[in-house]
């Protein structure tokens, strides 16, 4: 059963890779690594997200200076018409795959589910 587990793991994986949101993802992903400019500003944003994230992980405080810098920055990111198309994509694909863990997740659901 492993076995079948894996192998549709891999086909799902190609659907992914073949799938228009994910070309789109790509394509978009590609032009910003062409503009120092808007790679720049979006590499410095996901770091600072990084930053955040494993401070929060980590259990300390988000200071209010760092919440502003994060918010100018996210403002900022705005000012960037492939940026813009790079955060829409990424969303898409989120969307996409969190649609996709719902389906994969339905057998454990249901198992768990209240019996009535």
């Amino acid at each position: 059963m492993e076995d079948i587990l894996q192998k549709r793991a891999h086909e799902l994986e190609e659907a992914i890779r073949l799938s228009g949101e994910f070309i789109h993802l790509k394509e978009v992903y590609e032009a910003i690594q062409k503009d120092d400019i808007a790679r720049k500003t979006f590499e410095k944003f996901r770091d600072m997200e990084v930053f955040l994230q494993q401070k929060q992980i980590l259990g300390q405080e988000i200071t209010e200076e760092e919440i502003e810098e994060v918010q100018k920055m996210a403002a900022n990111l705005e000012q960037h018409e492939v940026i813009r198309k790079l955060l829409n994509a990424e969303e898409r694909m989120r969307e996409l795959l969190a649609e996709v863990t719902g389906i994969i997740m339905k057998p454990i659901e249901e198992l768990y589910r209240p019996i009535k």
